[in-house]
């Protein structure tokens, strides 16, 4: 086909859209049947509704072709286990006496039986549910969701293309279950799953799909001889299906590098690429290897992570080279929209010359549509885009928001000496266990506590101004008292505030510091039903005034136990915010590191002894190609070191990390300095102890003994046996007992009962090694 006809044939598309509906419906909904007050056909019905609607408006936007199947209750990853039928065997009589039923239990757990593990997805902030399989593991095909949300598409009158996890990024992010040898490779699975995927495409072929799409995002990541192998024999192996639709092989988050040419050769109709500034790489690795002359290349060139609106020009720029590469360019966003919020014109708050610089989901598909058009019709039916978009960067660009000169100043006198404590941590262990005089085993949770729906309604007045300031401080005041009461009563011996007063952990800090925007709807999944508001970095930061030392200070005054100062750490504020994307991240993160510095100072100066910053974002934010990895570790860490790096050494510094895999930034840890650090362990069964032993990890660490994203409430057995088996990792004298996470999502009986076995389980696993100690 020639480049004249490719373009004419130009369409748009995405591969995925936001779920939860502009209001979160589906939230409510999900909550609401899991608390017994929304039946399950109520539920099915409120999740129909939010589908037909998604495709309603994408279609009315100009998408052509819809994507089904991306649609989720609780995780695509859980669902694909669905479709395969990896359940694990705790969880199949609950599947079997309701599917439903057993599919939340796989995802929450219930009071018996343990959830599935859950982590990262690549190097985002959404979380999924951990495949677990074993040699053992037998799987068989259920396309019912797949098929049937299809036929609901077909049924508005609409050209859809279902959307399923690819077969081999499955197996590569699963792991061993609990009992199987933990060298095992899932992927030696590929060959009994195969044949299940051609059930399902079958199924989906006879429904009437021209195309499936098959995600592949694994695929950027650096693979072994023998992964791109196992790659090159599961598209041999579907594409020779007779009874099949047309394959679409999506792959973001980057440059595809080596697995490109296994994928240009494979016998699918179809690649999908990412071309912004993550995936620039694969313009230039396409031409090397001969471009696609037969396949569809669907064009990744309108950034689906971000909320910046897109340079349309560069991006018909770069459509432009593609149309000699392949048989049928068509023009979609970079990823799953899943990962941006609904729509920006539901904000109001934002001024209006700022808003221009956004675009969310429903923004982000006009964009789509005008380049696709513009591909396929010439840049004159679009001259009106053209010229608003070219003002709206302009906007921005010469915007005095986004410099501060002060800020640039500061950032630019940082010298060495600014990111290092003024002795060595076995200096400050001594200096701070003399200090703070805390046992064996020091027991603390991570910091915030149940938000109770008492606490959102009184923010939600003060908002609407139904209570004053000061009524809304009385009842921050009375909750800060009831939580350091309980946890002195439960017997915690490092104590927190709580967090009543906190919206969000990035957000809090955010609408306190220069340089950031707040939004009032622009929710994003996280996993499940949780849900967040990335704040937007648009300008350089600075903290106009302390954010935290208020509260804290109070805290401290009712306990003469010490309480944490908490903070969230440079990167988890660029990692969970929508970050600039005008300047190196580095720069960024400098930025925000001095704002805390000054924090972490003012709170050591009004008496906080025990100071925490939390970084969880910090493995989640790991570039997914090894040889990008060293810059962003470099600067990731060096920012966290300036935030904590100029108190006293008697001054204990935390730090927080959960729910991601650690196990290849342990040096990274270990560089941050931190006195403490706690991490998610429960549900990995304390892994990250043994890693951080076969590292030699000098410090303090507490490895989480109770999971908190399960509704279920472990026994103090349960927890004694973690904390024994982090023993055999960590020395007791380094070894601290907490939660995996904050408990901010968690209500208070269960909290109450957790914390109880939590503590429990430190004083009985501490008379052990004291009465061991005698014995010896």
């Amino acid at each position: 086909m020639t480049g004249k006809t490719a373009a004419a044939a130009a369409r748009a598309t995405v591969y995925g859209y936001p779920r939860q509906g502009q209001n979160r419906e589906l939230k409510k909904a999900v909550e609401g049947y899991w608390k017994g007050r929304v039946t399950a056909d109520a539920l099915r019905s409120t999740a129909a509704e939010l589908r037909g609607r998604n495709w309603r408006q994408l279609a009315e936007a100009g998408i052509h072709e819809v994507p089904t199947g991306d649609f989720s209750y609780y995780d695509h990853v859980l669902d694909t286990t669905v479709m395969v039928g990896a359940i694990p065997a705790r969880h199949r009589a609950a599947v079997d006496a309701s599917p439903l039923d057993g599919y939340f239990a796989m995802a929450r757990g219930t009071q018996d039986v343990a959830p599935l593990e859950m982590t990262k997805w690549f190097d985002t902030n959404y979380h999924y549910l951990v495949p677990e399989l074993g040699p053992d593991t037998v799987f068989t095909a259920d396309s019912t969701k797949q098929v049937s949300e299809f036929k609901e598409a077909l049924a508005l009158g609409l050209t859809a293309r279902p959307v399923l996890v690819g077969p081999v990024t499955y197996l590569l992010l699963a792991k061993p279950a609990p009992g199987v040898a933990a060298d095992f490779d899932p992927l030696t699975l590929l060959d009994r799953l195969l044949p299940v995927y051609a059930e399902v495409l079958a199924d989906l072929r006879a429904a009437g799909a021209e195309w499936v799409q098959l995600d592949e995002p694994a695929l950027v990541q650096d693979r072994t001889p023998a992964e791109l192998n196992a790659a090159a024999r599961a598209y041999r192996d579907l594409g020779a299906l007779t009874d099949r639709s047309k394959l679409l092989v999506a792959t973001y988050f980057g440059r595809l590098g080596e697995a490109l040419p296994v994928l240009a050769k494979a016998p699918v109709e179809g690649l999908a690429l990412d071309f912004t500034e993550a995936g620039a790489a694969n313009l230039d690795a396409l031409a090397e290897v001969g471009g696609l002359p037969d396949k569809r290349l669907v064009a990744g060139v309108v950034n689906g992570r971000n909320i910046w609106v897109n340079d349309l020009e560069k991006s018909l720029a770069t459509l432009g080279t593609l149309l000699g590469l392949a048989d049928r360019v068509d023009v979609s966003a970079s990823c799953s929209l899943l990962h941006v919020p609904i729509d920006a014109t539901a904000e109001r708050d934002i001024e209006p010359q700022i808003l221009r610089w956004l675009a969310f989901a429903r923004q982000k598909t006009t964009e789509i549509v005008a380049l696709a058009k513009g591909l396929a019709q010439g840049t004159d039916t679009i001259a009106a885009e053209l010229a608003a978009n070219r003002a709206d960067l302009a906007s921005r660009a010469g915007s005095p928001i986004t410099r501060d000169p002060a800020v640039r100043d500061r950032a630019a006198g940082v010298t060495e000496a600014d990111s290092r404590r003024s002795q060595p941590y076995a200096e400050r262990a001594a200096a701070q266990r003399a200090h703070l005089g805390l046992p064996l085993l020091p027991t603390t949770t991570i910091g915030s506590f149940p938000q109770t729906g008492e606490l959102r309604t009184a923010r939600a007045d003060l908002r609407a101004g139904r209570i004053d300031t000061a009524g809304y401080e009385e009842r921050i005041r009375a909750e800060i008292q009831e939580v350091i009461s309980f946890q002195e009563k439960a017997g915690l011996d490092v104590l927190v505030h709580g967090e009543a007063e906190r919206n969000d952990m990035v957000q809090y800090f955010a609408e306190q510091l220069t340089g950031y925007l707040a939004t009032q709807h622009g929710w994003v999944q996280s996993y499940g039903t949780r849900y967040v508001r990335p704040p937007i970095l648009a300008g350089d930061i600075s903290r106009p005034e302390p954010m935290t030392v208020r509260w804290t200070t109070y805290a401290q005054s009712l306990t003469g136990r010490p309480v944490k100062g908490m903070l969230t750490g440079p990167v988890t504020m660029l990692a969970w915010s929508f970050v600039r994307d005008d300047q190196p991240l580095g720069d960024t993160a400098r930025q925000v590191a001095l704002a805390l510095r000054d924090e972490v100072n003012d709170l050591e100066t009004s008496g906080s002894s025990v100071i925490q910053v939390d970084e969880p974002a910090l493995r989640e934010t790991l570039p997914l190609r090894a040889a990008d990895r060293p810059a962003y570790l470099e600067w990731a860490t060096d920012a966290f070191r300036l935030s904590t790096s100029g108190v006293r050494p008697d001054t204990q510094i935390h730090t927080h990390m959960c729910y991601a895999e650690f196990g290849d930034i342990v040096q990274a840890i270990d560089d941050l300095d931190a006195d403490v650090i706690s991490l998610e362990a429960a549900r990995s069964h304390m892994q990250v102890a043994r890693e951080l032993a076969a590292h030699g990890y000098p410090r303090e660490a507490g490895p989480g003994v109770y999971d908190i994203h399960s509704p279920r409430v472990p026994s103090a057995q349960e927890a004694a046996e973690l904390l024994r088996a982090g023993l055999e990792a960590i020395p007791a004298e380094r070894l601290w007992v907490n939660p995996d996470c904050g408990l901010k999502t968690r209500g208070w009986p269960e909290t109450s009962a957790s914390l109880d076995s939590l503590v429990t389980a430190a004083r009985t696993v501490r008379e052990e090694l004291r009465v061991g100690k005698q014995t010896k």
